[in-house]
């Protein structure tokens, strides 16, 4: 990594060295074209002030750009699905900021390996499972998760730590089957009715938005969707059950 991307990660606080930062420093500097000072406040406008929002929303963009491109087609609803995320929570002018960033990541190939471990290394778990979240949304913007988005989600997720019990609670959130709420749980269908309150308790523990408040009101409110599938299966398999 070359001294002056060195001194804007530094300036900001930014914890991405390595892959993650080769990238962000490409985007940032096809983006600004000011001094180092001018670019130092024109990224912490368009990012945030606090390290942690940065390095979640920016991790977001790049493996964003990974499941885009998976298909080796980026289609409309999924910048749109991206488009619609940041301006709800970011405003105008920061949602475009990162769209503008989002374009300049497309353009660039990494290793998927490299940057899903770093994000693993650096990034708590209930963070990375929101992350997942918003990977299978942005897959299935256009109503159907391909084999080659899926494969992608699947392999960034074995690749940040993520257990396959996990995944296939995130999965099931998208892609609905006969037995989508068991899943979503992560248990069986023949699991007892104690077991069925043991797995929701300890799935609302992980999942509860309140785990990722420290990356700010937006990320927790979006968080809540997740929290509210976890509970949806629950109460769906009490109905079936008559428990």
């Amino acid at each position: 990594m070359g001294f002056f991307l060195k001194l804007i990660l530094t300036g900001l606080g930014w914890s991405f060295g390595g892959p993650l930062g080769g990238i962000i420093g490409y985007a940032i500097g096809s983006l600004f074209s000011g001094g180092p000072r001018l670019i130092r406040s024109e990224v912490t406008d368009t990012f945030g002030n606090t390290e942690e929002k940065r390095d979640f929303n920016v991790t977001l963009l790049v493996l964003s750009a990974a499941v885009m491109k998976a298909d080796g087609n980026v289609k409309r609803s999924e910048l749109d699905y991206v488009k619609r995320f940041f301006l709800q929570n970011f405003g105008q002018e920061r949602a475009e900021n990162y769209i503008k960033m989002l374009r300049e990541i497309l353009e660039k190939d990494y290793n998927l390996y490299e940057v899903s471990q770093q994000v693993g290394r650096y990034m708590d778990y209930a963070s990375r499972l929101q992350l997942l979240h918003y990977l299978f949304g942005i897959a299935n913007a256009d109503g159907n998760v391909t084999q080659q988005e899926l494969g992608v989600i699947n392999t960034i997720s074995d690749y940040m730590g993520i257990t396959n019990s996990d995944f296939s609670s995130l999965k099931a959130m998208f892609i609905k089957e006969t037995d989508s709420a068991y899943k979503i749980l992560g248990i069986d269908p023949s699991a007892s009715d104690e077991e069925v309150k043991r797995a929701y308790r300890e799935m609302a523990k992980k999942n509860h938005p309140d785990l990722v408040s420290n990356l700010g009101d937006e990320v927790r409110q979006a968080a809540e969707k997740k929290f509210q599938e976890v509970n949806a299966a629950y109460e769906s398999i009490k109905k079936q059950r008559g428990m």
